[in-house]
């Protein structure tokens, strides 16, 4: 099934030669959550702050669906 992940900041770098945002359809399997599809991925999780699952803030262990838009933040900081 496909889902459209999209990765921000310093996390884009990790599936695209591209600095500062990623945005793409991935296929992933039956019954995979978010922290699975992430560590297959192999983002640092130590890394990762923020996830939100169609919009709305998620803890990780949501099983995707197709059609899902995942989205990921690692921590922010700035003045």
């Amino acid at each position: 099934m496909k889902i459209e992940l999209n990765l921000f900041a310093s996390l884009a770098r990790y599936v695209s030669r591209e600095a500062g945002r990623f945005t793409g359809e991935i296929e992933v399997g039956e019954g995979v959550t978010i922290l699975q599809l992430l560590r297959s991925l192999d983002l640092p999780m130590e890394k990762v702050k923020l996830i939100f699952l169609n919009g709305v803030h998620a803890r990780g262990d949501e099983v995707l669906q197709e059609g899902d838009r995942v989205g990921v933040f690692p921590p922010v900081a700035g003045g």
